[in-house]
């Protein structure tokens, strides 16, 4: 098993999108790139803690790549967007890529540049190495599923 972290605004939308990607073993949300140790919810809420909302993914290379992650990355949100998703402002929505490997940070600036490609404004994406991830709330894991929901991006909120 291999880890990848991602932040894509509301970690709800985006911890649903890679738990359907076959290869994908688990998920889990939280907070990470911040300056407080265990923040909660409400915390980080503030954009006053510097964490991002982001989705830790264990996958299995065997079953789906890296390049494919990152590729339903760059399609469960837009990119150009600097810390906002839809409705959803402040630095904790920003969108990132957060590397566990030499390899993965290769891919990953690689996969950024073929992604700019498809738009008009720049990316917003930072490509930064993964640090300390600390759960969410045990109430917003798998948040959807338990709430029997699809999604809960907004309508042209994605490219």
């Amino acid at each position: 098993m291999e880890k990848a972290t991602f932040a894509a605004g509301c970690f709800w939308g985006v911890e649903h999108a890679f738990q359907q990607i076959p290869g994908v073993q688990s998920t889990a949300v939280g907070y990470t790139a911040g300056d407080l140790e265990n923040p909660t919810y409400e915390q980080v809420c503030t954009d006053r803690t510097g964490h991002a909302e982001a989705v830790q993914i264990e996958y299995d290379p065997g079953q789906v790549s890296y390049d494919q992650l990152l590729d339903a990355f760059w399609q469960c949100h837009d990119p150009t967007q600097k810390n906002r998703q839809g409705p959803d402002v402040g630095t904790q929505y920003r969108t990132a890529v957060y590397y566990h490997s030499p390899q993965q940070q290769t891919t990953a600036l690689a996969s950024k540049e073929s992604c700019q490609e498809r738009y008009d404004r720049p990316i917003a994406t930072e490509v930064a190495p993964a640090v300390v991830f600390w759960m969410a709330e045990d109430y917003h894991q798998q948040y959807l599923e338990k709430r029997g929901q699809a999604s809960c991006h907004v309508p042209g909120s994605s490219p």
